[in-house]
Parts: structure tokens; C-alpha cells; sequence
């Protein structure tokens, strides 16, 4: 997924004959024609509902999407095409923005076309300005439709690239966008408005994602929501600045469009010289549950997706923080052990001068004052607990008070003589700069090689801001991205077992670049288990559930300080990567015993996790949150009901259990790992007092009364086909 700057040679694809110029990828139930020889350019007519491969239709839907002359317009009316511009009388946002010695007016044709199994290519020239345009489309098993655009400059002098994005037609009557915004400790709330005409942008200039970002920008018919309703959606995997958009046009077009937002001089292309577009890809269904299952099943499928079984996680920070005592440490890792935990993440606060956060960051070196035989007395009796051993690393970071900073203030990214804005008093590295990057993947490879080290939970806690490669030099978001890519892939390589987290002030890079090179993310930095449901639910439209981390909680929460209850924050954390994030040393053996059921029933159901199919219940009482895990065949799912706050009903009214096979009888139960929590209820619920057998039809459209529950209280709700 990069967009480097290379020298690369053209790349021919094979010719191959087209019926009436039309080109038709279907696979996975989606479709997506292209018109290859439009006035336009290359014109995407249809995406999304798979249809039949018969040529008179499809050459027919081609000529059906062509527009009419009309008064007080062009003679010639442009569509949206593949790479559209003013040149062709496109009055939208172009496809692509630049300027060169020969002039910004860019207009592409099509000189060569490739198609082969799922994948086409068309090559495209605008002989005027000297550019080829390369447009990869490819469509996944799961019906995922991919675009990457690749500009050459062929010419004798520089090009500069302003923009560059890939559009993606949506169905008119999508009038409604569904998207996502935040902040640190809420990341991903969502957002609901019309689209109406005229362009609605969402740009990141973090140099990551951001809290603030959204993962997927949808657009369906009114009303659209988890369960049903026809609903497209996109997403650049990219980690550095990005933009995604929302465009309607007075010509009756809709489209979504995205890639990387390229900073001043980021894009120029010396003679020979070209530039990718990150991939962006698109997804639809009816309902967003549909759209985020081809995400899903094409991440799943990739050859290093995670297969074994995601280990129960326990990370010292909320235990601990700086605060490390080899004595404490070892008790916490005793305790956790004996409810069952897997793997033991040492979090910040183990290297040079780190005694709170405002030095050491660069300085990758075990701090003898504390650990005066490193870290190996830790590590040992970690692994004799029979867990695994992770590591907390920053590597982009450095504390100006630092021996690094001191020694090498020319590795910091900065535009000016001054300093940028600090956050958490600390500035970036630039990974671009040779020897930066070679002391960074140094210190890695070292620590990697003389500790066990099964994981690193990578951290990554300042907005990139005016990120130069020195004063009065060039902006470096995009060359610091692929250096950062570079150097996961190197880690990987050397140390294949190496499992790593994506962490950046808890969510805020969260993205299909950096988790194509990754094993989870950390969602957030809030484990409020309240704040976490609408976190967890819009993050999973993209995520896999088995590359989220999720975590119970102590009793009086970190960021929030909400008082919950053990259950709560153990079901609210279920349907990830489970793990702890408490002082274990501070509860008492009835505790204990309830986290460790809970331990043992994540791990019943973490391959259903891994595999199945999220699923979220539309059309619930407010107060109430339904979402569950469906397995593949559909012969079981597992459903938490949580009372966020009281319903205006009570006993509140049916709930339905959405996912299952409508022909499939389940017998359907309440599980209490953890023991069962106070209820206001004053009388059993009967279905749960006896067998209760319903069919799938029936759970998922006429449903059946959940317990009475106090606010802060989950139920698990079990449906299983009998045998």
C-alpha cells in the first residue's frame, strides 16, 4: 500500500479484447462496469449488486448512463470519469490537480487495457503535459472493490502532483451520509446528515488518521442502518494525511472519492519519476453489518492475518505506571497467571531516564538504575508462568530531554528554527533521515534479539505538525509513512513470530496501511466499558473483531471515573482481542475467581470471534445496546444486552437477535460467566427458566423479552443449534 516516489518502469498489462467497450469485474456479489470508451475517460457505470455477464446488457447499461446535451451547459455533458478533469468539461472536484512547465490542464485517454480474472488495468496518457496514468482496480473474494491510481511523469521537467483520488459512484437515492469523529478517550462517535448537493470533506493533517478521523465514509438510502438498508462506503489504508469526500452534481451524479492529502512539494515528480495513490477501497450492503463483513473476510483471508488464537493480554499501565519494581511486577504477573492470562505487555517507563513523560523517549536502552540486571529477571519468570512476554516501545518519539535529542536535534521533524508544538512534551523522529531510521531499527533489532520478545505494543502519541526535514526544508509526512512502513516490514521479516499493536493515544491510527502490517490496534485509550460501546461498534465496520483489543477494566475507570462492575466491563470487552488492564494484585480471591471465569469464557469463544460475523441490533430502545458474534455456518451466536441507562418500557419490550439462519432452530439461554449481578426482576423470566427452541426467522424479526436489568448491567445471551 505505498505511494512512494520511484522510478519504476511502465508495466504493460495484457491486451484483451473487450465486448462494446465495456469491462466487467464480478465476483463475491458485487459488480462493477466500466465504460472504457467514454468522451469522458474511462467511466465507472456501476458499482455494487452483482449482475449477469451478458454483453448486449451491460453495453446497454453503459449507453443508458450517458447523458444528454442540455440547455445552459457543455455541448458536450462530462460524467464522473476515472480520472476526471476540467479538460473534459468535469465541473466537480478533477481526479487529479497539478502544474508543470507545460501547464496545469491535464486531459487522459486510453491507450492500453488489461484485464485478467478479477483484475483490470488501463493505461492512460495526456501526451500535452507528458504524464501516464495507471488505474489498478481488483476486486476481492469477499465482493471488496479496490482502486489504486499511479501517475508517470514521462516528460523532460518536474510535474507537481496537488491531488490525486480515486471516485467511486453511489446509487442517487443514496441521500444520507454516515460517518465518524472524536477526540483521545472517545474516538469514533458517529455522525448522521443528508447528502445533499455540493461537497462535503473530511481531511486529516495529523500525519496520522487522528481521533478525529473517519474510518469509512458511507452513503445509503434514508434511514440505513446495521441490520438492512442498501448502504456504500470507502476507505483510503493509508497512515499519514488523508482526505476522503462526499460529492452530488447537479448532472445527477453521486460519488465518493479518496486518498492521500499531499502536502506543498510532497507531490513533484522529477522527469522518469512516478506516484501512487494509496489503495482505497469500497465496500456495500444492505446494512452497514454487510458492508463491514467484506472488509472483514478479505482482511482474514490475507496469508499474515493472525491464525492462532488471539492471547489473553495483560498491560501493566494501569497497574503500575512508571512505577517499576521488579517485586510488584512479578506478583502481577503471578495473579495473572492464575486467572488464566497468556501474554504480560511491560508498558512504559523501562528504558533511560524514563521516569515520568517528559524524558527519555529515544534513549531505547534498559535503564540499569531500575533494572540492574535488565530485563531478563522479568522475562524469566514471566515465561515460567507459562505467559508471554511484550514490550511498550514509542519509536517515533523523542523528549527533547533525551540523549538522543542532545546528540542529534538534526533527526527531529521541524520546518522552522524553532521547534514544533510539543505534545506530551515530546517531538518526532523523522524515519526518512538515513541514519535516524538506522539508530531506530537498531535499538528494535537489539532489544528483539536479546530478549524473548513476542510482542511490541508500538505507541504513537503526537500529531505529526509542521513536519519538515529541517528548517526550511521539505515536508516529510509522506516519505516519515513509508518510512514507518519500512521498518514494520523489516521487523516482521527478521523476527517472523513478532506480533505487534498498532497504538497511537489509543485509536488514533487505525487504518488498513498500518494493520496490513500489524496484528490488532489498540481501539482506546478509554476503557469505560459505556464509552467503549459506540467506540467498539463503528471501529468494527472496518476492523476484524480479532484485531481490536478490548480490555476489562478496574472498578473505578481510568480516563472516566465511572464506578462499573466487573461484568459489565468483562461482557463489553468480549467480541475482540480480550485482555485485562488492571492492578490484579489489589483484588481479593472472589474477584479472582470472577475474572478467571471470564478469562476462560473469552477463550470458549475467541475462534468465534476470530471468525464469525458482528453483528449490531437496529431498532432497540435507547437504553438498550444489542450486538453478538454469529458463527460462520451460523449454528451458533453469542449476544450481550446492555442496559446503558433505563427504558422508558419496563420489563423492557422484545429485543431481536439479528445474524441467524432463518431455518435454523436455536436453543437460546443466558450465560452468567462471573456470576450474575443483582437484578430488579420480581419474578423469573420464563424462557429462560425452561428449554426455549425458536427459529432463527423468529429471533431475528419477532424476538423475546431481555431480563430486567439496573443501568451498567449486561446480560450474555447464548443462541445455539441443538445437535
Amino acid at each position: 500500500m505505498s505511494t512512494e516516489i520511484t522510478q519504476a518502469p511502465v508495466v504493460r498489462p495484457t491486451i484483451l479484447p473487450l465486448t462494446d467497450g465495456v469491462i466487467h469485474l464480478r465476483r463475491g456479489g458485487t459488480s462493477v462496469v466500466v465504460d472504457v470508451h467514454a468522451l469522458d475517460g474511462p467511466v465507472i457505470v456501476h458499482w455494487g449488486v452483482e449482475l449477469e455477464d451478458v454483453p448486449e446488457q451491460l453495453a446497454s447499461l453503459a449507453a443508458g448512463a450517458t447523458l444528454q446535451r442540455i440547455s445552459g451547459g457543455l455541448d458536450e455533458t462530462a460524467r464522473l470519469g476515472m480520472l476526471a478533469t476540467p479538460a473534459h468539461g468535469w465541473l466537480g472536484t478533477p481526479g487529479i490537480d497539478g502544474h508543470g512547465e507545460r501547464g496545469s490542464s491535464l486531459r487522459f485517454s486510453v491507450t492500453d487495457i488489461g484485464v485478467e480474472d478479477h483484475e483490470a488495468t488501463l493505461l492512460l496518457s495526456d501526451v500535452e503535459t507528458g504524464l501516464t496514468a495507471t488505474l489498478e482496480l481488483r476486486l476481492g473474494a469477499s465482493g471488496l472493490f479496490h482502486q489504486r491510481i499511479t501517475v508517470r511523469n514521462v516528460s523532460e521537467d518536474d510535474f507537481t502532483l496537488t491531488s490525486l483520488q480515486a471516485a467511486f459512484p453511489v446509487p442517487w437515492d443514496a441521500t444520507e451520509l454516515v460517518e465518524t469523529t472524536g477526540r483521545h478517550l472517545r474516538e469514533r462517535s458517529a455522525q448522521r446528515h443528508g447528502f445533499t448537493f455540493g461537497t462535503h470533506l473530511r481531511e486529516s493533517r495529523r500525519g496520522r488518521p487522528g481521533a478525529d478521523a473517519t474510518l469509512l465514509l458511507t452513503a445509503g438510502r434514508p434511514g440505513f442502518g446495521f441490520e438492512r438498508g442498501r448502504v456504500h462506503g470507502i476507505h483510503v489504508a493509508w497512515s499519514g494525511n488523508h482526505r476522503v469526500m462526499a460529492e452530488r452534481v447537479t448532472t445527477g451524479e453521486a460519488f465518493l472519492a479518496g486518498g492521500e492529502l499531499l502536502l506543498p512539494g510532497e507531490g513533484v515528480l522529477a522527469p522518469g519519476e512516478s506516484m501512487s495513490t494509496p489503495w482505497v477501497m469500497g465496500s456495500w450492503g444492505d446494512g452497514l453489518s454487510e458492508l463491514s463483513h467484506r472488509f472483514h473476510d478479505e482482511w482474514r483471508a490475507r496469508p499474515q492475518h493472525p491464525r492462532r488464537p488471539r492471547p489473553v493480554t495483560l498491560n501493566t499501565w494501569e497497574a503500575v505506571y512508571f512505577d517499576h519494581d521488579l517485586g510488584k511486577l512479578t506478583e502481577l504477573a503471578d495473579v495473572a497467571a492464575s486467572v488464566g492470562v497468556e501474554r504480560f505487555v511491560l508498558d512504559d517507563g523501562w528504558f533511560n531516564g524514563r521516569r515520568d513523560d517528559t524524558a527519555g523517549l529515544g534513549d531505547w536502552f534498559v535503564d540499569e538504575q531500575v533494572w540492574p540486571e535488565g530485563l531478563h529477571p522479568l522475562v524469566e519468570h514471566v515465561h515460567a508462568a507459562g505467559m508471554e512476554f511484550g514490550l511498550w516501545v514509542e519509536p517515533e518519539m523523542v523528549n527533547p530531554d533525551s540523549d538522543l535529542a542532545r546528540k542529534h536535534p538534526e533527526w527531529i521533524l521541524q520546518a522552522r528554527q524553532d521547534l514544533p508544538p510539543s505534545g506530551r512534551q515530546q517531538q518526532v523522529l523523522n524515519l526518512a533521515h538515513p541514519n535516524a531510521y538506522a539508530f531506530i531499527a537498531g535499538r528494535l533489532h537489539a532489544l528483539l534479539e536479546e530478549y524473548p520478545i513476542s510482542y511490541l505494543k508500538w505507541d504513537h502519541n503526537r500529531d505529526l505538525v509542521d513536519a519538515g526535514s529541517g528548517p526550511g526544508g521539505r515536508n516529510m509526512v509522506h516519505n516519515h509513512t513509508l518510512a514507518l512502513y519500512r521498518l514494520l516490514d523489516e521487523l516482521k521479516q527478521a523476527h517472523p513470530t513478532l506480533e505487534i499493536e498498532s497504538c497511537a493515544s489509543g485509536g488514533a491510527r487505525v487504518d488498513l496501511g498500518i494493520l496490513d502490517r500489524t496484528d490488532r490496534i489498540w481501539t482506546s485509550d478509554c476503557l469505560d466499558p459505556l464509552e467503549r460501546l459506540e467506540n467498539q461498534k463503528y471501529t468494527s465496520l472496518l476492523v476484524p473483531p480479532e484485531m481490536m483489543g478490548m480490555h476489562l477494566t478496574s472498578p473505578v475507570v481510568h480516563s472516566t471515573r465511572r464506578t462499573v462492575s466487573l461484568n459489565l466491563s468483562a461482557a463489553v470487552a468480549l467480541f475482540g482481542h480480550f485482555g485485562i488492564e488492571w492492578d490484579l494484585t489489589q483484588t481479593d480471591h472472589t474477584t479472582r475467581a470472577s475474572i478467571a471465569e471470564w478469562v476462560s469464557f473469552a477463550k470458549d469463544i475467541r475462534d468465534l470471534v476470530a471468525t464469525g460475523r458482528t453483528v449490531f441490533g437496529d431498532g432497540t430502545d435507547p437504553g438498550l445496546d444489542v450486538r453478538g458474534m454469529v458463527a460462520a455456518d451460523k449454528s451458533r451466536a453469542i449476544y450481550a444486552v446492555t442496559q446503558i441507562t433505563t427504558t422508558i418500557t419496563s420489563p423492557p419490550a422484545p429485543i431481536t437477535l439479528p445474524g441467524l439462519n432463518p431455518h435454523i432452530n436455536y436453543r437460546v439461554r443466558i450465560i452468567h460467566p462471573g456470576g450474575q449481578d443483582p437484578q430488579p426482576g420480581q419474578s423469573p423470566l420464563a424462557w429462560d427458566r425452561q428449554e426455549s427452541v425458536l427459529n432463527g426467522h423468529i429471533l431475528s424479526t419477532i424476538g423475546l423479552r431481555p431480563p430486567v436489568q439496573y443501568p451498567q448491567q449486561a446480560t450474555i445471551i447464548e443462541a445455539l443449534q441443538p445437535i
